[in-house]
């Protein structure tokens, strides 16, 4: 279907701090709200589209947002054009280097053209990217921090509300036997049918995570994500290798190279490539050819009102990664049935910011 011709008129951004429902404690952090960048990329044709960001702290948004107003001034008058915008914007910044806050802030920008894109064409994200809308397996991985056994266990049954097959919870504790305690005490409670992810956050070392592994291999994980350095692609092919679980990486890949680099070496055997790091939506559809070609399943972190979309156009999908986080400032939140994120029918990735509740956690 024909793109329309859009021509960028201006970039604005609002910074929000919303309480999230459950607290997720990890091995690096605790945290009860999401601080989150809201992106409205403004056309003069009328047409509009919404990105946002996840800033892991209360810093990063301002720092991301600098980095738009910049953004804004170099494209300013340019024609709506994500793929060539992305390469002309990573040659602006070649020396300082698109990396980390501008990575962030490039991939915002990338996500709310393909939503003013596809808006302006009158499609979904996923039937511009040229895939049909259609449920996409989601996985529960809000809450189940660093908490004890029975809570853990608790709060894992109350995360299959909705039909949910599969959550996440996060490992990481000071002694080995704290965290078996925990993926026995939840893998008891829960049917068979249901799969269970765990997610390190990088917090053992090589050696550490072999020995950790070895010691759940038995336990009836999904995966275990992130168990050392993210970018040790050598020590995460030793670790992949040494375990019968799967190993799963991606959510802190610098971009598609990152996530060759790590396929070249089995660094891992699934990936799940983060819209924020990748590149945006440009950035996944790069990743997505590259799962493609290594025949590696792909599933989401994080963002999945358009990762759903996304996913949707993956040729190996595999699980979205679905938190509610961004559900009070949504006027449509992503929709979950039987287990499974529908891919809303509307033009756009389906992102439009409730007034009200944006005014109520706005921070100024």
């Amino acid at each position: 279907m024909p793109a329309p011709f859009l021509t960028i008129r201006a970039l604005r951004t609002t910074v929000v701090s919303v309480p999230m429902k459950r607290p997720l404690g990890t091995s690096v952090q605790t945290m009860a709200a999401a601080p989150l960048l809201l992106i409205d990329l403004d056309t003069e044709e009328g047409v509009s589209g919404h990105a946002y960001l996840f800033c892991y702290d209360h810093t990063a948004p301002l720092l991301i947002a600098t980095v738009l107003r910049d953004v804004a001034a170099a494209v300013h008058g340019a024609r709506l054009a994500p793929v060539d915008l992305a390469a002309r914007l990573v040659r602006q910044y070649r020396l300082l280097g698109a990396q980390g806050i501008v990575r962030m802030a490039l991939a915002g920008f990338d996500a709310a053209c393909w939503d003013a894109l596809s808006i302006g064409a009158g499609v979904p994200l996923a039937s511009l990217l040229g895939a049909a809308p259609r449920p996409i397996r989601a996985y529960n991985s809000n809450g189940l921090g660093l908490i004890g056994p029975e809570k853990a266990a608790d709060e894992a049954q109350a995360l299959l509300d909705g039909g949910f097959r599969a959550v996440k919870l996060r490992l990481g504790r000071a002694a080995p036997e704290d965290d078996l305690a925990v993926v026995r005490a939840v893998r008891k409670r829960l049917p068979d049918t249901v799969a269970l992810m765990a997610d390190y956050n990088q917090a053992l070392s090589t050696t550490q995570a072999i020995q950790r592994g070895q010691m759940l291999d038995d336990e009836g994980l999904y995966w275990i994500e992130e168990p050392i350095r993210h970018d040790d692609y050598v020590g995460c092919a030793r670790v992949a290798a040494a375990l019968r679980t799967p190993i799963q990486l991606g959510e802190n890949f610098a971009g598609p190279a990152a996530m060759l680099s790590a396929l070249s070496q089995n660094a891992s055997d699934f990936v799940m490539p983060d819209l924020e790091r990748i590149g945006g939506v440009t950035g996944w559809q790069r990743a997505a050819a590259l799962a493609a070609a290594a025949e590696v399943e792909m599933s989401s972190h994080l963002f999945p009102e358009v990762s759903a979309h996304l996913l949707a156009a993956t040729p190996t999908c595999h699980w979205l990664e679905y938190v509610d986080w961004a559900d009070p400032i949504l006027t449509h939140p992503l929709r979950i049935e039987n287990g499974m994120a529908i891919v809303p029918e509307r033009p756009g990735a389906g992102l439009s910011w409730n007034p009200d509740a944006v005014k109520r956690y706005r921070v100024e």
